[in-house]
């Protein structure tokens, strides 16, 4: 475990999208700016080293410390990753300055709280757009999720009139693969 003073502090979290990215512009930068822990991540197979190295600073983190970052891109991938990262760090009275952007949830005055708003709005913007474009494509595809059914309508309609001609479930269930309960199901519809 790591041994902190009891001052507050600059903590900054670099990250890119792929191995082949470099940290070091980002992190020349907070260095720059005073920060003496840094945490970094970089993209792998399956986000696992930007996942861990957020969810360290996380832990890190105290009331009253200043979590910084370049951009507030470097946060998450999408923004409303961005912001469930700052709900959490504004919840935990964490502030976060970005340093190429205008965002300092230290100050209250008018520009970063409607930088704030703007953020929130426009994450509630991009969920709508990401259902629209989800139930569209479902649309099209006809593919609205679930399972496919094992038997076609046809053969259902063949099991049913079957049943009426005394043939057993148990019989029609081996004959179709599928269980004695589907065959029950069916009957019973």
């Amino acid at each position: 475990m790591t041994y902190r003073s009891s001052l507050m502090e600059f903590v900054g979290y670099a990250r890119v999208s792929t191995q082949q990215q470099d940290l070091t512009q980002q992190i020349d930068k907070l260095e720059a700016y005073g920060c003496k822990k840094i945490f970094k991540g970089k993209h792998s197979g399956k986000e696992a080293t930007n996942k861990e190295a957020l969810e360290a600073l996380l832990k890190y983190v105290r009331e009253g410390d200043t979590v910084v970052v370049t951009k507030l891109d470097r946060l998450g991938r999408s923004l409303s990753q961005v912001l469930v990262c700052l709900d959490t760090l504004v919840e935990r009275g964490v502030n976060l300055v970005t340093i190429d952007q205008p965002i300092d949830t230290n100050k209250s005055d008018a520009l970063s709280k409607a930088m704030v708003q703007l953020l929130g709005m426009f994450a509630e913007l991009e969920r709508n757009f990401i259902v629209t474009r989800t139930q569209e494509g479902k649309a099209a595809t006809g593919n609205y999720g679930g399972r496919k059914p094992k038997l076609s309508e046809s053969q259902r309609l063949e099991i049913k009139n079957r049943l009426k001609k005394g043939h057993s479930k148990m019989q029609l269930s081996k004959e179709f693969g599928v269980s004695r309960a589907t065959i029950l199901n069916i009957s019973r519809s």
